[in-house]
């Protein structure tokens, strides 16, 4: 019976690592370009309430992940305009669009609230490899939205460092004056990393409306896109650490869970707050001395190519 248990904890854990783990991806492509996005939880909600939408309408839950894709990056896209165009403060332009997406969502999506999602990203075992003992259902026992992050972790790594793109993305991140000196174009750069951030993002809010818990909730992200940023400190901007993060933030939410549903005289309040409890020990242990371990020089930073 423990077997089972274990199974099925770390079973749950990846499924509820994966939307943390595809905003997470997504922040650490904008911020190794040297973008602050404090917006994923508004993206990844206007993600998952778009997502929904679109797959109640087309019965598609392909064509939802198209449309959450598409919301996310459109969100990402002023975070871009304003930051990098217009240089306004990152920090700042984040947490209005945290805001603006929190209530752009909530009234999308009002006329859905509580209706199932017509179609979904169903469990889709890998043959053979799901019948492994207990690495098989904890790893190949998932949709096809999980094996598509399993794909974009190491393909995101090569990019970082085993590409002249991904050397130029960090160039521009770590120092956009000398970037810009070697004739890459720092604006470009920055714009389409963070971009690329908010499609990640947006991914990430369609998991959780068409995989995870397939419907719609107001702020049904609970959270997560805050600890997807601070997951990206914890991982020092690397995916693979990224990776393993998720799934141990997954952890810790879904053995609170567990608890739960087995009856403990912990306060259920208390439990939920596991996974934010968590992050803010992470942040603690990540940060010493005030200082962020690893992160790219220039984050946070406009660059105005007149002022240097």
């Amino acid at each position: 019976m423990d077997w089972v248990l274990a199974v099925s904890i770390c079973q749950a854990a990846v499924t509820a690592g994966t939307p943390i783990l595809f905003a997470a991806l997504g922040e650490i492509l904008a911020e190794r370009a040297g973008v602050l996005n404090l917006g994923v939880e508004g993206m990844m909600l206007v993600g998952a309430v778009s997502g929904f939408l679109v797959t109640v309408r087309t019965g598609s839950p392909w064509l939802g992940l198209l449309g959450a894709l598409v919301a996310g990056g459109l969100m990402a896209l002023i975070h871009a305009a304003l930051c990098v165009g217009l240089r306004a403060n990152q920090v700042v332009s984040g947490l209005a669009l945290t805001l603006f997406g929190t209530g752009l969502s909530g009234y999308l999506g009002k006329p859905v609230i509580g209706v199932p999602a017509p179609s979904t990203f169903r469990t889709v075992e890998v043959p053979v490899l799901a019948d492994i003992p207990f690495l098989g259902p904890v790893v190949f026992g998932h949709d096809y939205l999980v094996y598509i992050s399993y794909l974009l972790v190491p393909a995101l790594w090569f990019f970082l460092y085993r590409t002249r793109p991904g050397l130029h993305m960090r160039a521009v991140g770590e120092n956009p004056a000398a970037a810009d000196a070697m004739g890459i174009n720092v604006g470009w750069t920055r714009y389409i990393y963070t971009v690329a951030g908010g499609v990640l993002a947006g991914a990430g809010g369609a998991y959780l409306s068409l995989a995870y818990a397939p419907t719609w909730l107001e702020n049904m992200t609970a959270g997560r896109g805050w600890i997807a940023v601070a997951l990206v400190i914890f991982a020092g901007w690397n995916p693979l650490v990224a990776l393993a993060g998720s799934y141990l933030f997954g952890g810790v939410d879904a053995l609170g869970l567990r608890i739960q549903a087995v009856g403990t005289v912990v306060p259920s309040f208390f439990l939920s707050m596991l996974p934010y409890i968590f992050t803010i020990l992470v942040l603690l242990v990540s940060t010493r001395g005030g200082r962020r371990l690893g992160a790219p020089g220039a984050l946070g930073l406009a660059y105005d190519r007149e002022g240097h």
